[in-house]
């Protein structure tokens, strides 16, 4: 059975369900940042995926990109699976932009994060929704 580890849960806030992954939002106002979170019991890695799932994993992060790509015309989209901290596999999908808070570096443990308002946290899942459902 699927459980989504406590610290992400706390992180983040939930987007949708693709048929991997559940997808969700980062609760950091700087940048545009999602995480895939693949909803398969017991996996660290993505070699942990069988073969299939790691095909629709590989469609959901160019899914992902897309639609960050849609919504925010980023300079970069940087994905990554480092489980250093969290060990349940999970894959970042972040929009870059020259000049946010850690350009040029990564954006894992750059200052301290900025949560959402409720009403900007509220815009941006019912927007990142509206462009999962539209493909």
């Amino acid at each position: 059975m699927f459980t989504l580890d406590p610290r992400l849960e706390n992180d983040t806030v939930p987007v949708t369900d693709l048929p991997l992954c559940r997808v969700l939002l980062m609760n950091d106002a700087r940048f545009p940042w999602l995480i895939l979170a693949p909803a398969r019991p017991d996996l660290a890695e993505l070699v942990d995926l069988d073969a299939a799932d790691r095909a629709r994993a590989m469609e959901e992060i160019a899914t992902a990109s897309r639609v960050l790509r849609s919504l925010h015309a980023p300079d970069r989209i940087n994905v990554g699976a480092l489980g250093n901290i969290v060990r349940q596999l999970h894959i970042h999908v972040v929009a870059r932009r020259a000049g946010d808070a850690a350009w040029p570096g990564p954006v894992w443990g750059q200052g301290t994060a900025v949560p959402y308002d409720p009403a900007a946290r509220a815009a941006a899942v019912s927007r990142l929704r509206a462009a999962f459902a539209a493909g």
